[in-house]
């Protein structure tokens, strides 16, 4: 555990760049006034990829989970360590998902200071949440919630296939690759993404709606708390779910 503080810190920088870059690329394309307004949900898929790109790039040092669903992904598969060799325990697991949480938090205080100008001429507050975070293209929480579930499971299930648990090798989205991974995630925002926005990490969307709350942004409107646990209950259990899936499949597949 001596290297459970620079775990925690690598946590929040890469989750707080993935956001950062993630909620800044949909600001870029919703809000008012834009050099990139109306670059449509391809360019918003394609930067998402990205942003967990640069996010899991400078977390190597922690495996760079970035998102409570892979954390507990990897314990439901069984895994011993985490990155840094950090003992798989109820406190690791607590400081993985405070680092991401925190790290959520800042990158979108930190995307919503660089965009003040035009949160404050953008007139829809619809647009404004949207930046921070996930809402149904229809609105039919069962439903919605099982296209979280699918989506958080493909992720988490080719990120241990390729690594973490089933090669026993510290688990994490940094165990595929930071191109693999990117490449992963705008596959999942290419193919999943239309219905619910895909959050696929209760970190990234509950840590910037939190944030959407908080900040004093003009005209903001509701932060939509009704919708608000979809986009968390539906990655963790997407992520167990892979997580059990890989402990009893990948050994017949490999």
């Amino acid at each position: 555990m001596d290297n459970i503080g620079v775990v925690f810190l690598s946590e929040v920088v890469g989750t707080a760049m993935l956001v950062l870059l993630g909620t800044g690329v949909v600001a870029n394309v919703a809000l008012a006034k834009n050099k990139g307004l109306g670059g449509g949900f391809l360019m918003v898929t394609i930067g998402w990829g990205f942003a967990v790109y640069a996010g899991v790039t400078v977390a190597y040092n922690s495996g760079a989970h970035l998102n409570p669903a892979v954390t507990l992904g990897l314990v439901a598969s069984g895994a011993k360590e985490f990155g840094s060799g950090v003992t798989v325990s109820f406190l690791s697991v607590l400081v993985y998902i405070a680092g991401q949480m925190l790290g959520a938090f800042l990158g979108a205080v930190a995307c919503w200071l660089a965009y003040k100008q035009h949160f404050d001429a953008e007139p829809n507050p619809a647009n404004k949440l949207g930046v921070f975070s996930t809402g149904p293209a229809i609105r039919s929480y069962g439903w919605n919630l099982v296209t979280e579930i699918i989506g958080t499971f493909v992720l988490v299930f080719v990120v241990i296939a390729f690594g973490g648990g089933r090669q026993g090798e510290s688990g994490g989205l940094a165990a595929l690759g930071a191109l693999p991974v990117a490449i992963l995630v705008i596959v999942i925002g290419t193919s999943l993404g239309g219905p619910t926005g895909y959050a696929i990490n209760p970190a990234r969307d509950l840590g910037p709606r939190i944030a959407h709350f908080l900040l004093p942004i003009k005209g903001k409107g509701s932060s939509d708390w009704a919708y608000s646990w979809v986009p968390v209950v539906g990655p963790i259990i997407g992520g167990l779910l892979a997580g059990w899936a890989s402990f009893a499949l990948l050994p017949l597949l490999t």
